[in-house]
């Protein structure tokens, strides 16, 4: 059993896990607006940027929960600091390697979304704040964020940045985030408090918070819908969406009832990679059935 929880904490603790999450949602978009996928520098720079800067997050995280490093994931995450470390230097070559692989149009769309993201886990502020320490800005800057990231970049890099089939994805995207990283808010209300961070459920509570998160995923499933009706879904990628949001709308209404963080980082985290497992999947399996 240890050497089990051992493997797990390296995937989950490494940021191997959602860096693979990052890279299945790409390849999603990829594939929903392609029809097939096909390995490019920008899928394999969003794989290492993820992993680069969820490394530096868990780094610069340490420092803001002290009184929390005893215990938990983040005496994992002290546990395997220096591992982490070598990791962001393996991961920071390759997101060089492909940045440079990338033609420049991409090389200057990728500036922005990465701006945000750096900001949003280094101390770049005032009183050593990052983005992710102003009252209230978390939430919807993780959303913007991975929108960005997972499908206005793989449309721009198929030329289809503008088109409005991308721009309701883009949406829908933004409300499944929004709604799994609800639970992630609940489960650092005691860091959040002892940081002086608002979030939604130090503010509105946790039921609130949940029924926000219930909203999103009803306007996730309203969209899926409307790009069904455009004939930009097919009937099988719906039907893996709309198991995606029930899925993740139980364990939204679960959260706050499990202290460990298997729960977060390992189910909650990984909706994402099962989203697109499930959309590949229903979509093959009627392809051969068909």
């Amino acid at each position: 059993m240890r050497h089990i929880n051992a493997f797990i904490d390296l995937i989950l603790y490494s940021n191997l896990w959602i860096a693979l999450a990052a890279l299945a949602m790409a390849a999603q978009t990829q594939f929903l607006l392609r029809g097939h996928l096909e390995a490019t520098p920008l899928l394999g720079f969003i794989f290492t940027a993820t992993l680069l800067l969820y490394a530096v997050h868990r780094m610069f995280g340490l420092n803001r929960a002290q009184p929390f490093k005893g215990s938990g994931r983040y005496f994992v995450i002290q546990r395997f600091k220096s591992h982490i470390f070598l990791y962001a230097l393996i991961a920071g070559l390759g997101t060089l390697y492909c940045y440079i692989q990338m033609p420049l149009r991409l090389q200057l769309g990728v500036l922005a979304p990465s701006l945000l993201s750096i900001g949003y886990v280094v101390p770049l502020f005032g009183k050593q704040r990052r983005l992710r320490d102003f009252n209230f800005v978390k939430i919807f800057l993780i959303a913007v964020a991975w929108s960005w990231i997972t499908v206005l970049l793989p449309a721009s890099e198929l030329g289809m940045s503008g088109n409005f089939v991308v721009i309701i994805m883009s949406i829908e995207r933004a409300l499944f985030i929004f709604a799994i990283t609800i639970p992630f808010d609940i489960r650092d209300l005691e860091i959040d408090r002892y940081n002086g961070v608002k979030t939604l459920p130090l503010v509105w509570g946790v039921n609130r918070s949940k029924q926000m998160a219930y909203i999103a995923l009803s306007m996730f499933v309203c969209l899926i819908a409307l790009n069904v009706s455009m004939s930009a879904y097919s009937y099988s990628t719906a039907f893996a969406l709309f198991i995606s949001a029930a899925l993740s709308g139980v364990l939204v209404y679960y959260s706050g009832r499990f202290s460990n963080d298997y729960y977060y980082t390992g189910l909650v985290d990984g909706m994402m990679a099962s989203q697109s497992v499930l959309v590949y999947s229903l979509h093959f399996i009627l392809f051969w059935v068909g």
